[in-house]
Formats: C-alpha cells, structure tokens, sequence
C-alpha cells in the first residue's frame, strides 16, 4: 500500500500523499485535475505494473524450477518471438482497432505469446514424452525467428515512420495507461493463473527431485509439466499484452527470493507474486519521473539498474544457489 501510495503521488505533476490520503477518509478534496491524474492516468498505470510484475515473477519461477536452470525466464520457450510478430500485425495493419479495451496490438501479442508457446511445445513431444532440453532448444530456435520477423514489416512500412517508434517502445518494455476493462480481465486471468500455480508448487517441489524419483512417489510427470508449461505461459501473455517486453523482471525476482527464502516453491510463490508487483510498480514509478515529463522504458530501466544489482547481491550473499 505504501509503494501505491507513493507512485501515486510521484509524477510530472507531484500530489502530496497526505493530500491523497486525507481525500480517501473525506477530509480533503482534489482538485478537478488532481482527480483526473490520479484515477484516470496514474491509478491504472500503477495497478497494470502490479500486475505485470507479479505475472513475470510467478511465471519465472516455475519455468526456472521446470527447468531447473536459474538462466530460465518468462520468454525460456519462445514466447517473445511471438508476441513481436502478433504485435507487428497489430501495430502496422489494425492500429484502429481495439475489443473489449485491449488495443489490437496487446489482443494480437497475447494471441501471438500463446500460439507459439504451443508449437513450441508440440514440437518438443515425442511419443507421449516432452524433453526439457528439446523444449529449451525449440523455444530458441522459434523465438529467435519471429523476433526479428519485425524487420521486415519496419523495411516495408510506407507509413511516415510513427510505427517503427512504437515497436521500438513495445519492444523495449513500456506500461500504458490501460482501460479498465483490460485491467480487469488482466488481473482476473492473473488471479486465475495464481490460484492454479498453487498446487503445482508442491509438485514442482517433488519434481526436483528427479522425474525418475517423482514418478516412484506417484507425481503425474508429464501432466505436472504441462500443467506448469500452461500456467507460466498464460501469465507471460498477460505480462505481454499489458506492458510489452519487460526483461529481467521474471528473472531476477525469483532469484532474490531463492536466495533469501530457500528452494520450497510453495513458500515461494506468494512472496515472488508480491514482490514483482512491487518491484516493476517502483521500477516504472522512476522510469516515469527521473527525467519527468519525458519518460524511458520502464525495461530499459531494468536493464541497467536490476543487472548490477543482481549482480551485486550474488557477489554480497555468496551463498549456494539450489532449485
């Protein structure tokens, strides 16, 4: 709540927490435009960063214990690639368009995120049996073709270059001010997917083990592995489809609460989700009023102050790094 409260009040157009706090309990009144910054512009922004934060973070964590490779991360199977060319078609071809207050090109890079995801993982099953390293591979291979499928849509745009600076901001990680309708079904769809992980995180945690060891103890393997794959990949789309391609957030935070929590992914999971809407709510917050009124990519941001952190707090903890 105090993360909330301060990006609320941080911006171009600075509004005394206290102020807020004080028209909450009806002890004081914002002024017109105070109200429209805060409800309309500030307030939507904040809850789509939590949502996108809380999305990224859960879903590494599962693909990083899926995986078993600290490496791994919301994008591990290609959903990235898909998301790029699902939002090319939407922001060259349907800019106009929008349904149910998803803009074509978040409708499109949801719808992109999951294609490929599946393929990826069709493409990984072999006699009833999906291989991680194959699953790994593929993902690679996939992502990498359709992210640089924007080049070609970029190379043959006759417009006057106003699409190829949106992409370049899409791809780069930027929250919008989202309608609400889009926020809702956002935050239900996360909300599903988190009740869903839930008890995947006790067989995940059995999982670790070995699949030979899991199956001994009677875990369903490979219906635990699509149940994650499914999961995980539900949440990246949402995270996609709300603020672009936001990196590091659903690798470092897992990270951290690895670190300082231990390997239980039960124990883990309410942590991650709560601890990434923080961590991309203060991120986008700075990457909004640091050079206020102009603002950079809440992922560029990432980039360059979550890297040396992270980096930081491996060589500070020094200590050994279980899944």
């Amino acid at each position: 709540m105090t993360v909330v409260l301060l990006s609320l009040a941080t911006g171009a157009v600075r509004v005394s927490p206290g102020a807020i706090l004080a028209s909450l309990f009806g002890r004081h009144s914002l002024t017109a435009t105070q109200q429209i910054i805060l409800l309309q512009i500030r307030l939507p922004r904040v809850l789509a960063s939590g949502v996108v934060g809380a999305a990224l973070a859960i879903s590494g964590l599962m693909f990083q214990g899926l995986f078993r490779n600290p490496m791994a991360d919301p994008y591990v199977i290609g959903s990235s690639g898909g998301a790029v060319l699902g939002a090319c078609i939407g922001i060259f071809f349907f800019s106009q368009l929008s349904l149910f207050g998803f803009s074509a090109t978040a409708l499109l890079a949801f719808i992109g995120s999951v294609i490929t995801m599946a393929l990826v993982y069709s493409l990984a099953r072999s006699n009833g049996r999906t291989n991680v390293i194959t699953l790994l591979l593929a993902g690679f291979a996939v992502s990498t073709m359709l992210g640089y499928s924007s080049y070609f849509f970029e190379a043959f745009d006759s417009g006057s270059g106003s699409n190829h600076l949106i992409l370049l901001s899409w791809l780069h990680g930027v929250i919008g001010i989202p309608h609400w309708t889009q926020l809702s079904v956002s935050g239900a769809l996360l909300l599903f997917a988190a009740g869903v992980a839930m008890p995947l995180m006790r067989r995940l945690n059995t999982l670790a083990l070995g699949d030979e060891y899991a199956h001994q103890l009677g875990l369903k393997v490979e219906y635990t592995r699509i149940g994650i794959i499914l999961t995980g990949s539900l949440l990246t789309a949402v995270a996609v489809s709300l603020g672009g391609l936001i990196s590091f957030a659903g690798l470092i935070v897992p990270h951290v609460a690895r670190l300082l929590l231990g390997p239980d992914h039960v124990r883990l999971l309410p942590v991650t989700a709560l601890s990434g809407a923080i961590f991309l709510v203060v991120a986008d917050t700075l990457a909004r009023s640091m050079f206020a009124p102009s603002e950079i990519p809440v992922g560029i941001l990432m980039a360059f102050l979550g890297g040396p952190f992270f980096l930081y707090l491996l060589r500070k903890t020094k200590r050994s790094y279980v899944l």
